[in-house]
């Protein structure tokens, strides 16, 4: 069976081209780059060339970006470590409901250390609204985390807007609020100017876009200085203390150049995966609910459907038996056995939450594996209703009437 894969939020499949760059790091350039030894000197020119690809890729300086293990990790140092930095000034944090958990634990974390930490709230698409950022704004506030695009629904969040309230209160009461984005969803799938934006701190991540696990990146505008969060010994990197992992930074270093390279051509294929994937669901399955925005505002890379009438977790097994891998929002297919926040923080009801499916794409993925996804969604679909005790009026004559694919 040719498995196909639909689950790239969570991680994706390593490229050929990233491997073969790392391979000599493993092996005989080995070296790391504390040392004054031409081992330890190639170690470090070959970091400092992947601070070149990954800061290309936002048009950003090479030395505005600290390499760390995760993009988790890099939220930690932009959170924790502008928040320490500056508690001088204040310990007022804003964030939102529905940020990546290594955001949200950490604001939690931060507030039994007496931090106070204000959570926006959401619309039904999973948009916050810089009108409720603008009346939290404090003059104690220090931080705004928000993230890029949710990692659930692919809603892209309005960060230009929450910019520029953020930049009219400095300016209006002297303050000096920072503004940090967890963009691992976004680095290299969307084309986007950290600098344009004018984020003061932004996350990334290798293994979203096809590099490997154990790297991360952090953008740091100059002038920035967090706290360290890891004390240890010295790096090359002020904020992040301890020998480099050089064979993934140099892999996260090419995979970001080539996602750079093609990232307007991935958009535009992706995109049409995404529509294809809608339309068939819509057309095929009775009384689906998108999940998220339609358009521009959603990420192409993220398709998030509930599928009512049948549980997530059954539906994703049942996926699996065809060989395609999703993700579901549902309680008993987590580990934490808890419905799904995010899709709860919009408004959704727990049985809809239980039966969101996410499908989310790489830019290898073919057309030919979504007609096939599709055609397996409907089988998995009508054999659900079929054992189901719940049946509820016209859906088999919904099912039976259907159009072919």
């Amino acid at each position: 069976m040719n498995r196909i894969y639909l689950d790239n939020n969570l991680t994706t499949p390593l490229t050929k081209e990233v491997l073969e760059e790392m391979k000599p790091f493993f092996t005989h350039e080995f070296g790391v780059s504390s040392g004054l030894y031409e081992g330890s000197l190639r170690a470090d020119e070959a970091i400092e060339r992947a601070q070149q690809q990954v800061a290309m890729v936002i048009n950003a300086a090479p030395e505005e970006i600290t390499m760390t293990a995760s993009g988790s990790e890099a939220n930690l140092i932009a959170v924790r470590g502008l928040a320490q930095a500056r508690k001088g000034i204040g310990k007022h944090l804003i964030t939102s409901v529905i940020e990546h958990p290594s955001v949200l634990d950490l604001s939690r974390q931060l507030e039994k250390e007496g931090y106070e930490v204000d959570y926006l709230r959401v619309d039904r698409d999973g948009f916050v609204n810089p009108k409720e950022l603008k009346e939290k704004l404090r003059k104690d506030t220090t931080l705004v985390s928000i993230m890029f695009v949710n990692h659930i629904t692919g809603t892209i969040e309005p960060l230009e807007e929450i910019v520029r309230v953020i930049r009219e209160y400095n300016r209006k009461t002297g303050a000096k609020v920072l503004f940090h984005t967890d963009a691992c969803e976004a680095f290299g799938k969307l084309p986007f100017d950290a600098k344009k934006i004018g984020v003061d701190a932004l996350s990334m991540s290798s293994h979203m876009i096809h590099g490997p696990r154990g790297a991360g990146g952090l953008y740091l505008r100059k002038g920035l200085a967090p706290e360290p969060v890891i004390h240890g010994s010295d790096s090359r990197f002020n904020y992040r203390k301890g020998s480099e992992n050089v064979p993934a930074i140099v892999g996260f270093g090419k995979a970001a150049e080539l996602a750079r390279i093609g990232v307007i051509e991935n958009l535009e294929k992706v995109r049409g995966l995404q529509d294809l994937l809608m339309r068939g669901i819509e057309k095929h399955i009775p009384d689906v609910m998108l999940n998220g925005p339609r358009g521009e505002k959603r990420s192409p890379y993220n398709v998030n459907y509930t599928f009512r009438y049948v549980e997530g977790e059954a539906l994703t097994l049942q996926l699996d038996m065809h060989g395609i891998a999703v993700a579901t929002g549902s309680a008993c297919a987590s580990r934490t056995l808890q419905t799904n926040y995010v899709l709860m923080a919009m408004g959704r009801r727990h049985e809809d939450a239980h039966g969101s499916l996410r499908f989310t794409f790489n830019r290898y993925n073919t057309r030919e594996e979504i007609l096939q996804t599709i055609e397996a969604i409907k089988k998995a679909f009508d054999t659900l209703v079929r054992i189901s005790s719940v049946k509820p009026a016209g859906l088999e004559q919904a099912i039976k009437t259907r159009p072919e694919i």
